[in-house]
């Protein structure tokens, strides 16, 4: 299963950010966004326990979603997300070699890149999606500016300060899709919270 999968299958081009998660907690949470249509998932390396969290959230999700982590910085932390099942790999920059072993692994990774040559510099190691980052720091603006010399099949994702008010703006700039933490997870949030956040992220999407 892949991402183009999943947005073939008409779900919401949205990935949620758990960053603080527990893995007693995650699989409750994901089954909240699940039900409310979100079926990306991410879980920060820097969240407690993640290995363990992912490897619990990928078990009981199966096909339902697509999982992973994000915070991911170097290659071992990429072979150890594999190692349970996670597929979806988020990182906050551009590290050649982690991005590589996941697609050697047969990973989804999404780099977090500011500038043109980090861009350019995560293609050429294999990413096919890219995540802008802070994306509200930079502007619609920029990223417009940053699609017009991205290779044509590259898609661009913005993450931070990003949700349900300024979903649609995002993707009207050319975004494929957006990464949605704090406005949709904080730690110590329960499922029924984070549910009814995922609703209404999913309802303006389709708005």
């Amino acid at each position: 299963m892949t991402i183009d999968d999943i947005l073939s299958d008409g779900a919401p081009p949205v990935v949620a950010i758990l960053r603080g998660v527990t893995p007693d907690t995650v699989v409750g949470i994901g089954e909240a966004l699940v039900a409310a249509g979100i079926r990306l998932i991410e879980v920060p390396l820097n969240s407690p326990d993640p290995i363990e969290g992912i490897r619990r959230l990928v078990d009981a999700m199966g096909d339902r979603a697509l999982c992973g982590a994000g915070t991911v910085l170097e290659p071992a932390m990429v072979d150890a997300v594999a190692g349970v099942g996670g597929k979806l790999l988020v990182t906050p920059n551009v590290n050649p070699a982690v991005i590589s072993r996941g697609v050697e692994l047969g990973m989804e990774p999404m780099p977090g890149f500011a500038t043109p040559t980090e861009a350019f510099t995560a293609v050429a190691a294999g990413a096919k999606r890219l995540k802008l980052f802070p994306a509200t720091g930079f502007g619609i603006g920029y990223l417009k500016a940053i699609r017009e010399v991205l290779p044509t099949g590259v898609k661009a994702w913005a993450v931070g300060g990003t949700g349900a008010a300024n979903i649609g703006e995002w993707l009207a700039a050319g975004c494929e899709g957006i990464g949605v933490g704090g406005a949709l997870y904080k730690a110590g949030d329960d499922a029924a919270t984070v549910g009814a956040r995922a609703k209404a992220l999913v309802e303006a999407w389709r708005a």
